[in-house]
């Protein structure tokens, strides 16, 4: 299974409206997940990281909004809140109690799908994890928090009401490094290598993964159209 790159519009539409927030806790009242935007490209507002050949995230938390500060602090200088001036809980707060409950027994760890931005509009879907620690480090002059996820696997999915194993789009065996994934997007210009159309674009292993191909040498990775990743399958090249 190649991975698929899509649009803004498509998270979108995939997570049933838009998102204006990196951090969403239940951001539907219907699901039983929350929802995760994030970053590792140069310049990102955040230092998110994937470690673990793509099975285990660190997320960091997010600055206190600029609705709640004078117009002359920096969020950036000020220690990320748990909680809003008014007491209510941020984001951050949210997914601490969360973590909070699981440690304590209380509940199952927090589903949370995750989305990693590619470059401008272009986003990959990197399946689902389990919120399973979070702590405070320091930062420079500042706190900020720290979440920890892991990938669930498909047997899991079984354990948690309303889920079900296809939930999976993106099996973590053959995750590509965050780092490639943008190399490769770079190198072939966003469009499909053998057509160039920038439609419905995949990132594809040359030689599958099932085949022994590896997902971590730019030279086995590129960029296919739905069309052409679909008539490849599994096969070590039609073209």
């Amino acid at each position: 299974m190649a991975e698929e790159i899509i649009s803004y519009f498509d998270l979108a539409k995939k997570e049933g409206g838009t998102i204006q927030h990196g951090m969403n806790y239940r951001y539907k009242k219907d699901r039983v997940y929350s929802v995760f935007l994030m970053s590792t490209r140069e310049g990102s507002p955040y230092n998110d990281k994937i470690t673990d050949d793509g099975k285990a995230i660190v997320y960091e938390g997010h600055d206190v909004s600029k609705r709640y500060i004078d117009n002359n602090l920096n969020p950036k200088e000020l220690d990320q809140p748990a909680k809003t001036p008014s007491g209510k809980l941020t984001p951050n707060g949210k997914f601490l109690c969360a973590v909070e409950e699981y440690a304590n027994k209380e509940r199952k760890p927090e589903l949370i799908r995750v989305y990693q931005k590619l470059a401008k509009n272009k986003w990959i879907y990197l399946g689902i994890f389990k919120l399973i620690d979070a702590w405070k480090e320091k930062d420079k002059k500042r706190y900020v928090f720290k979440f920890k996820l892991e990938i669930v696997e498909k047997k899991e999915l079984y354990q948690f009401d309303k889920y079900k194993a296809k939930e999976i789009d993106v099996p973590h065996e053959r995750q590509i490094p965050s780092d490639l994934r943008y190399e490769v997007w770079k190198r072939d210009k966003g469009v499909c290598v053998i057509c160039g159309s920038n439609k419905n674009i995949h990132i594809d292993h040359i030689i599958p993964f099932s085949k022994g191909g590896a997902s971590i040498n730019i030279k086995n990775l590129r960029l296919l159209c739905a069309k052409h990743n679909l008539k490849k399958s599994d096969k070590l090249d039609v073209f």
